[in-house]
């Protein structure tokens, strides 16, 4: 067995799913992890795949005829082996007045501070009380060995300041 992602995209509609699924399933594959949704109208997503090494040419032949229902799909070659992670885990919360630049803030203190971004989610709502627009975000991080919850804390109270947003950092569950 070989383990693939299939990265897809196309005009939302009924069936583009199961369209991938049949050519899984019909390659002898198994679907293992996934991540679908709609983002500005378009389905997109990335599926993690255990298949038959022998029967990755057919499968790649099926997800490029899925081309002819508006899904384009890609297949790369997922990581053989991947390392439990060896720092603890933590949520990171965001949400404030929507503006340019927010995620690329708080992943540059996040970077500078060694932490992996496992998942990351953000979404644009309307404010109750003023109906201007509400950026949220919800991050699952992977803390490097020996930083501190507090310090990270520290770097991105300071930031939220900067940026007018409110952060909270909890562990996982």
């Amino acid at each position: 067995m070989t383990t693939v992602i299939l990265t897809a995209y196309g005009s939302d509609r009924p069936g583009l799913v199961q369209t991938v699924a049949d050519a899984v399933h019909g390659c002898g594959g198994n679907w293992l992890e996934s991540h679908l949704s709609r983002l500005g109208g378009m389905f997109v997503g990335s599926i993690l795949v255990d298949i038959p090494e022998e029967r990755l040419g057919l499968l790649k032949d099926r997800l490029r005829g899925s081309g002819e229902k508006g899904l384009t799909v890609m297949v790369v070659p997922a990581p053989a082996a991947q390392e439990a992670p060896s720092g603890p885990l933590m949520v990171l919360d965001i949400i404030g007045q929507d503006r340019p630049g927010i995620i690329r803030e708080v992943t540059a203190v996040l970077a500078e501070h060694g932490v992996n971004i496992q998942e990351i989610e953000t979404e644009l709502s309307n404010s109750p009380w003023s109906g201007e627009k509400l950026f949220k975000a919800r991050a699952e991080l992977e803390m490097p060995e020996g930083l501190g919850t507090d310090r990270l804390r520290q770097a991105l109270e300071r930031l939220s300041g900067e940026i007018m947003v409110d952060v909270a950092l909890k562990q996982a569950e």
